[in-house]
């Protein structure tokens, strides 16, 4: 009985120490927003999202019902193709609704700037792509967004349907520690 005792006292102990350790600033919730610039190249020789699988016999297209997609974007803070890189977004799309209006989305923002360097959040959930502003959830994140929660809302900024290029604004709001 005794010997259980003590493993237990010793993990409160500890946890108490660790507890009373910790600076007030690092337990306090803090709220980031950030506004970043996706930039889709779906044609060419520098590509940055491509089909990956699809139903046999149709086109793997967006508003095609099984189509899915793997992304790794640049990030920028401007809408400008050449700004300074912030980060990538990487991850995968798969259309999901029956009718090809949703598309279910797992994205990855990986900060590659001096501000967020190695930081990331993790976007999930369904994306009503015909809308004007489509809003998906922020559910984790590491780094400086770590135990990251809140929202992120798409919107085209451009679209370029001769060379399949376009720019989706992304406002994130996110809480974390």
């Amino acid at each position: 009985m005794a010997s259980n005792f003590i493993p237990k006292l010793l993990l409160v102990l500890a946890f108490a120490a660790f507890s009373a350790g910790a600076r007030r600033s690092e337990l306090e919730l803090k709220e980031t927003h950030l506004s970043l610039f996706f930039h889709d190249i779906a044609s060419g020789p520098n590509f940055t999202l491509i089909p990956v699988a699809g139903i046999a016999g149709k086109l793997w297209t967006f508003d095609q019902f099984g189509t899915a997609f793997v992304t790794d974007d640049p990030l920028t803070e401007t809408p400008d193709r050449n700004a300074p890189i912030v980060g990538r977004g990487q991850g995968i799309y798969v259309t999901s609704g029956l009718d090809g209006r949703n598309t279910h989305v797992l994205i990855s923002i990986v900060f590659t700037n001096k501000k967020y360097n190695g930081s990331t959040l993790e976007i999930q959930g369904t994306s009503k792509q015909f809308e004007k502003v489509r809003e998906v959830s922020v559910v984790s994140g590491t780094g400086q967004f770590r135990l990251a929660r809140g929202y992120a809302t798409f919107e085209t900024y451009l679209w370029d349907p001769a060379t399949f290029y376009s720019v989706e604004r992304c406002n994130v709001t996110v809480q974390h520690y």
